[in-house]
């Protein structure tokens, strides 16, 4: 708990898939896939990673110089790399962008997130491949990103952080009588009131079960019952007006 903080310092597909960095057992495939990759961060990527920005959820339209165009305002642009496939040469929907200062990083980076651009709310954090130990792509099954829908939740980002566990008190002894000396020590005469009442039942029960063995033993249902000892009752009282 004293090590604990809401973003991640490194990062643990086991950790990440918890929703407040506890978890012992992964609870999707995805996590175990995450546990057992060896990923090397792409050596062909250049520029310095702690001046680089990430944008993602980009509306698959929005180009470089839509990019270059909104985010200059934070200050002087290096290099923009907007994602695009290899085969489609169409984007991905998420960019990096290399700002000159720090400066203009932190201001971007507090700034940028979540505003909307071609219609789409972008999010915008450090660039973490090469800058978190540890890290994992999404498409390996790590990242911060995910779906409820998929199940593939991940925490210890800025979009999703951790959650501050909850320490719960040890109920367990407590409730067995397995606490404090005095919870465990119960009156003699409130234990006797108790057996008591409980053999008290127990004969009522006892008793009563006969009877509804006999009325049950046919199938017969209360109504039935009722009907046929009206019925009986009936024919008595034609026979003493007779």
């Amino acid at each position: 708990m004293n090590d604990w903080a809401p973003i991640a310092k490194e990062y643990d597909p086991l950790k990440a898939g918890s929703i407040d960095g506890t978890d012992e057992e992964p609870h999707d495939r995805a996590i175990w896939r995450a546990m057992l990759a060896r990923y090397v961060p792409n050596k062909g990527v250049t520029g310095d990673p702690h001046l680089t920005l990430f944008v993602a959820r980009l509306n698959l339209q929005t180009t470089e110089e839509k990019l270059k165009e909104v985010f200059s305002r934070y200050g002087d642009i290096r290099k923009i790399r907007l994602v695009r496939d290899l085969v489609t040469g169409f984007s991905k929907g998420y960019a990096f962008i290399e700002y000159k200062e720090e400066r203009a990083l932190l201001k971007a980076h507090r700034d940028a997130n979540r505003l909307v651009i071609d219609q789409h709310e972008i999010f915008v954090d450090f660039e973490l491949e090469r800058t978190l130990k540890g890290w994992i792509p999404r498409r390996l099954g790590g990242g911060f990103g995910g779906k409820k829908e998929s199940g593939q939740l991940r925490f210890g980002g800025r979009d999703r952080p951790f959650r501050k566990p909850i320490n719960l008190p040890n109920m367990k002894n407590d409730f067995y009588g397995e606490g404090s000396a005095e919870k465990r020590n119960w009156s003699r005469e409130g234990t006797r009131d108790w057996r008591t009442r409980d053999r008290d039942r127990e004969r009522s029960r006892d008793k009563r079960w006969p009877e509804r063995e006999r009325s049950w033993a046919w199938g017969e249902s209360e109504r039935e019952r009722d009907s046929k000892e009206e019925r009986g009752r009936g024919r008595e009282r034609k026979d003493r007006d007779r």
